[in-house]
């Protein structure tokens, strides 16, 4: 993690000091020291990414005391209205919920493919397992072949359609 001191009480905006320390609470802490050691007194952190890779440095500096804004980077500023750099928003509950939220969304989008997959498979699977298992609701083909053993008198083919049709169902069952 890159941080940067600059003065704007002169309006220069002139970098007067640059360091790098890591993107932890103990390089938290050094880049705090930094600051106060070149910018004593009252000052405001302006801090990229709040929400996601700033959010780390944002929690630390706002729990010491600090004040903190949240700024774009230049890329989005040209399509953003917002010329001001907006205070982030609070952690807590927050980012407890949005964490929640992001297991869950993974968990139904790894379901979802799991499933599209199991319905892929299940086109090229050999037709009598093929018709056995077309009529089947997805809650009872995902029984019955999460439960299903492959029989080692099948021909090759069929037997590795039925371990592989296993796989996916298992998967997409927890």
């Amino acid at each position: 993690m890159s941080v940067r001191v600059s003065r704007l009480g002169c309006f220069s905006g002139a970098i007067e000091f640059e360091a790098t320390v890591v993107a932890n609470s103990e390089g938290y802490a050094q880049a705090l020291e930094l600051a106060e050691q070149h910018a004593p007194g009252r000052r405001a952190f302006a801090v990229e990414g709040t929400g996601s890779f700033g959010a780390g440095l944002t929690r630390f500096l706002s729990g010491q005391g600090e004040r903190v804004l949240e700024v774009s980077r230049l890329r989005r500023e040209r399509r953003s209205a917002q010329q001001r750099p907006a205070t982030p928003r609070a952690g807590g509950e927050r980012r407890a919920l949005q964490a929640l939220v992001a297991a869950r969304e993974g968990a139904v989008n790894a379901k979802r493919a799991g499933l599209c997959q199991l319905r892929d498979l299940m086109i090229t699977t050999p037709e009598p397992l093929r018709s056995e298992l077309r009529p089947l609701t997805r809650a009872r083909l995902l029984q019955r072949l999460a439960a299903t053993r492959p029989d080692r008198r099948r021909d090759p083919e069929l037997r590795g359609s039925t371990l592989a049709l296993r796989s996916i169902a298992r998967a997409s069952c927890n």
